[in-house]
């Protein structure tokens, strides 16, 4: 696994559970407001691939059996890892809950990880209306394998969320009723504010100055459409 770096306790990465989490390096999607660029282009992190990293995680929940209960397994894009369903055994072998973050471009890996009944939540994330989606996620995209990601984990056993970042100058408010539209049905949908700290295309500061988005207003008006809406912050 070319593993980054593991956060040792997380209150909030694994709704309802302490956890570690686990960082990949490495992205399909070039999202201009990522927060973790160092991630998304594998070349700028300098000890992706070190081996020690990997032991020293699989120490630590070893020696964390009894007190932390899951894993999140997040990055970068973890499914774009050629043995993430290894590192998953790996980790259910020990006892521990499994949430994986996705961005939905690989519905193969995510059927082979569902199929194994291996995980026990996945967070995915919906850049934005199907008209807008390559202009967030920074690369074209093929629709098809995301529609097929999203039926995966609906029509699964699965505890699951869906999420979008709002990037105000980049997102309108139409976007999330599209996106409620087409997401119709999912048992629950976050909207998560952006936070421009850190982000991989520095140059979107200039177009997000100033901009605002009320999700507060968005949420009353897409909530009838899935059974949970959050406005995480």
């Amino acid at each position: 696994m070319r593993i980054a770096t593991f956060q040792k306790l997380t209150l909030i990465d694994y709704p309802g559970k302490l956890a570690t989490t686990v960082f990949t390096v490495g992205c399909n999607f070039r999202c201009p407001f990522c927060h973790n660029p160092e991630l998304v282009i594998s070349s700028r992190f300098t000890v992706h691939g070190d081996d020690r990293i990997e032991k020293d995680f699989f120490n630590f929940l070893k020696k964390r059996k009894g007190m932390l209960e899951g894993v999140c397994i997040t990055g970068g894009e973890p499914t774009i890892q050629p043995d993430i369903t290894d590192f998953i055994d790996k980790i259910k072998k020990l006892g521990y809950l499994v949430k994986l973050d996705s961005n939905g471009a690989r519905p193969d890996i995510l059927k082979k990880i569902i199929d194994k009944k291996n995980v026990d939540f996945i967070s995915m994330d919906i850049k934005s209306s199907q008209e807008n989606y390559d202009k967030l996620a920074g690369v074209k995209v093929d629709l098809e394998r995301i529609n097929l990601s999203i039926n995966l984990i609906k029509s699964s056993r699965i505890d699951y969320e869906f999420r979008t970042t709002t990037v105000p100058g980049m997102h309108t408010e139409k976007d999330f009723e599209k996106i409620a539209e087409w997401m119709k049905g999912a048992k629950k949908y976050c909207l998560q504010e952006y936070r421009d700290i850190k982000i991989l295309e520095p140059k979107l500061k200039k177009v997000t100055r100033g901009k605002t988005l009320d999700l507060e207003k968005i949420k009353k008006k897409i909530e009838k459409s899935f059974g949970e809406v959050e406005v995480r912050k």
